[in-house]
């Protein structure tokens, strides 16, 4: 499938696994490679769920970085294809396309890896795309985000 266009903004990431809501968090506790990111239930505070998804650059076709919406430094960094957020410089940054699924979108890194929950607080981890559930998302957006 080729890669959709995403709207630049801030979003919600839901997980399609089995049980409640899920969503794309950023853990507390730094180890290793920064926070290790998981999906986890709606927590209230937003500032570890709320994801601004931007383009690398302003030309269509162009991959996507994605940041914590409320901690403009600290970007989805990939290590041992496990996903994890760090302050490191935007460069090192992951680079993201998406794809239109049955049930939602894939999330790609630039080497075609698919993003994966494989279950609530596990953290997520990139492998061979393949048709299933733990690899489908939901972007919820939320609202407009303009850097400066």
């Amino acid at each position: 499938m080729p890669p959709i266009p995403v709207r630049p903004g801030i979003y919600k990431i839901h997980a399609h696994i089995i049980g409640p809501t899920s969503l794309v968090t950023a853990t507390e506790h730094a180890v290793q490679y920064g926070a290790p990111v998981i999906t986890d239930r709606l927590n209230p505070l937003p500032i570890e769920q709320e994801w601004a998804i931007d383009p690398v650059e302003p030309v269509p076709g162009s991959p996507y970085v994605i940041h914590l919406a409320h901690h403009e430094a600290a970007g989805l960094v990939v290590h041992e294809d496990k996903l994890w957020v760090n302050a490191v410089p935007r460069p090192e940054w992951a680079k993201f396309t998406f794809e239109r699924v049955i049930g939602g979108v894939k999330i790609l890194s630039e080497k075609g890896l698919a993003l994966r929950a494989g279950h609530r607080g596990a953290q997520l981890e990139l492998v061979p795309p393949k048709p299933e559930f733990q690899e489908t998302w939901t972007l919820e957006f939320i609202a407009p985000h303009t850097e400066e």
